[in-house]
């Protein structure tokens, strides 16, 4: 989740008067961070007491958490506004973000000549604020613009979410949202004139679509209103439904999730002839179910049948030429590939098609040519991504070649074409879609971004390191050629760690200034990741934590040790899980680091589970609420492990209001503990700060304006912390 972090800039008429019965202190000119009140409330869990002092700042609605937040903007104003350089930085950053953003293509239309066909895709251009969803109509083509939500909010704040498009490129589904809040509104658009269909569909996060081959409707995901389900539920019971183009959608047909678990994340595929519909359910991120239902006549489907049998692994099934294929990590934990009839799904009728290997599958998908079929499947080794063609027995026949050592991020096919797109990106390469002939093994460049940024001037290369256990962990550096291991370079730190989410090579534009001024850019593997399968997943989940926390203090320490930089010159940086890695590192090794910026955090890990859409999430982290895990989670919640009176890094927390995943409460208490108790927590030389965005979420879709605004502010603070001029 290596990102470039935006914070818009606040104008002066946020510094407004003190409550006196909150704050301390003068509002006009604040010396100081605000002093919140203290109100201790306290929590017995299994027998331990835990004193929570700013319970009373979860109340986001109240005047006095109100009066808070402003108070906390204005005090941050003060520090970084002075800063020197900001608007060199902020000249730089406009130039590096305005470098636009590409997607592989997905096809429309029935085999034939690739002339004949629809090629949709999205990409950003220069000063855009957000990507648009483009149609070529030949793969070389001219493009039109299909969706270009730039125009429909003047500050960039809707965003395009997702888009599916037809078998044959006839209509497309895609979803807006507003200020980052990320709940989708479906909409269908027809592809040759753009005329836009009067059904539209609410409550459609982060869905899930399977379209009909005739175009006649789809099944699709969505979320209930509020009042159909208690109070607070409606962020999970995420149903399956089918729409019928042209009916109301208050009367679509429920398929599937009534009864079930409110907590399951379901997604719907559906065969290339329209019979067989597969729902594929997670339950959290290292266990899901697959079930199959024959939909040939939608009004009398059968019911779902269960393919998987509970066991606690992955599963995704897809059914294409009448067998069902089932990618699992079940008894192989880089995943391997079996197929059955639809029909008698059972597990003991499942043969295997592709084995095992020393990669990650990633995914599959079918190709044609003119000699037969092909499978496309895509890996991942040693964090970085591989392409293969296989035969149809699951055999290796042919890898696709790559620029470099670098990331697929997205990509492209059709079962009844002979063509792959594939979009690429490294450190040091910008983005680029490839187009992939199966028949003739060759690739070519479909479509990039100009970038103003001099690769060659750069190093990027992996490096290994020991955590406390033992275990080897990789970890990329990146920085210009000729650095001298002097042990000051400054040097900027992140990684995830969780959630299967893998981090692997990306070209970070925010990265490139830091780099053009000196500074090494690295990124660690760290457990939790799925970078070596499910086996490092689950090594870094649940009662398995901590090994997160202690392989990135070990990142820091090698970076320390093999003389990159020193403590004084190490800054680190993450976001949402990425935000609890680095409450968990400022608080467990305070003295390794001189800087720290903490986006969109979970912090107070014993009740992250009650706020917004957190309950999903206990599957990977477990919940204070159980006797077993409260005794892990107690261990390393970064809220519950500030030390009175010791000296941490300066601290840039920073949320945003209409954050709909990580509530901001998180950074909003911490930041009002550690400015209370910390050595450092009244200091304007090592400040611990707090920035709140308005009209954003946790990041999807935040405008490019906001971007520039929010990282103008993030890197005068790093260059200032670390000396970098």
């Amino acid at each position: 989740m290596a990102a470039d972090f935006r914070i818009i800039l606040l104008l002066g008429s946020l510094v407004l008067a003190v409550s006196a019965t909150v704050f301390a202190g003068d509002a006009a000119a604040p010396t100081g961070p605000p002093k919140a009140k203290v109100e201790p409330v306290t929590d017995d869990y299994f027998g331990t007491k835990v004193v929570d002092n700013y319970r009373w700042l979860e109340n986001g609605e109240s005047q006095e958490s109100q009066e808070y937040a402003r108070q906390q903007l204005a005090y941050t104003r003060s520090i970084l506004d002075p800063l020197p350089g900001r608007d060199a930085i902020h000249k730089r950053l406009s130039e590096l973000l305005n470098i636009g953003t590409v997607n592989a293509p997905q096809i429309g239309g029935k085999g034939g000549s690739s002339s004949d066909a629809y090629y949709f895709y999205t990409k950003r251009d220069g000063g855009q604020n957000q990507p648009a969803l483009y149609v070529r109509k030949g793969v070389h083509g001219e493009d039109r613009v299909l969706v270009d939500p730039n125009t429909l909010a003047a500050d960039g704040t809707v965003a395009l979410d997702w888009w599916y498009a037809t078998d044959d490129g006839k209509y497309v589904t895609y979803g807006t949202s507003h200020s980052g809040d990320e709940i989708s509104t479906l909409h269908i658009l027809e592809t040759s004139t753009g005329k836009l269909l009067a059904d539209t569909i609410e409550r459609c996060r982060a869905a899930s679509v399977a379209w009909r081959p005739d175009g006649s409707g789809f099944f699709y995901t969505r979320y209930p209103k509020k009042g159909e389900v208690a109070d607070g539920q409606e962020a999970y019971n995420r149903h399956v439904f089918y729409h019928h183009l042209g009916d109301d959608p208050a009367t679509d047909k429920l398929i599937f999730g009534e009864g079930r678990d409110p907590q399951d994340w379901a997604n719907v595929d559906l065969s290339e002839d329209g019979q067989w519909l597969t729902i594929n359910v997670e339950q959290g991120w290292a266990k899901s179910e697959a079930y199959v239902m024959n939909v040939a006549d939608a009004a009398s489907a059968s019911k779902p049948v269960k393919i998987t049998e509970g066991k606690n692994f992955l599963y995704n099934a897809t059914v294409y030429k009448g067998q069902l294929y089932i990618t699992t990590n079940e008894d192989a934990p880089r995943y391997h590939v079996f197929h059955t009839d639809p029909a008698h799904p059972a597990r003991a009728n499942w043969k295997k098609l592709i084995p095992q290997t020393d990669a990650v599958l990633q995914g599959f998908s079918f190709v044609e040519t003119a000699t037969g079929g092909k499978i496309f499947a895509q890996y991942e080794h040693n964090a970085s991504s591989e392409l293969k063609i296989l035969t149809l027995d699951g055999k290796a026949a042919t890898d696709i070649p790559l620029p470099t050592i670098g990331s697929v991020y997205s990509a492209g096919s059709k079962h009844d074409r002979s063509e792959i797109f594939y979009a690429f990106h490294s450190f040091t390469v910008p983005p680029s879609v490839y187009r992939y002939d199966v028949a003739t093994g060759k690739s070519e460049v479909w479509a990039s971004v100009k970038a103003d940024v001099n690769s060659a001037a750069y190093d990027a290369k992996q490096v290994w390191y020991t955590s406390k256990d033992g275990t080897k962990v990789p970890m990329f550096l990146v920085h210009k050629k000729g650095l001298k291991l002097n042990g000051t370079n400054p040097t900027l730190l992140t990684g995830y760690g969780g959630f299967n989410v893998s981090e692997t090579p990306a070209f970070s534009r925010g990265a490139y200034l830091w780099m053009e001024h000196g500074g090494v850019y690295a990124l660690a593997n760290l457990r939790g990741g799925a970078e070596f399968g499910e086996d490092w997943h689950r090594a870094g989940m649940l009662a398995n934590k901590q090994n997160v926390f202690d392989d990135f203090i070990a990142a820091g320490e090698y970076l320390v040790r093999e003389k990159y930089t020193s403590p004084a010159h190490l800054a680190i940086q993450g976001g949402s899980n990425g935000g609890l890695l680095m409450g968990a590192a400022l608080t467990q090794r305070p003295d390794l680091f001189r800087a720290v910026v903490c986006a969109v955090p979970l912090l107070d890990m014993l009740r992250y589970q009650d706020f917004l859409i957190a309950k999903l999430w206990v599957p990977e982290y477990g919940s204070s609420e159980v006797k077993e895990q409260f005794d892990w989670i107690y261990k390393y919640s970064p809220y519950q492990h500030v030390k009175a009176g010791t000296e941490y890094p300066a601290i840039l927390f920073m949320t945003a209001d209409s954050d709909t995943r990580v509530s901001p409460i998180h950074a909003k208490k911490m930041a009002a503990l550690m400015q209370a108790q910390a050595a450092n927590g009244a200091s304007t030389e090592r400040p611990i700060l707090l920035r709140i965005e308005p009209k954003a979420g946790h990041g999807a879709g935040k405008p490019v304006a906001k971007q520039i605004e929010e990282g103008t502010d993030v890197w005068s603070f790093l260059f200032w912390q670390l000396g970098v001029r």
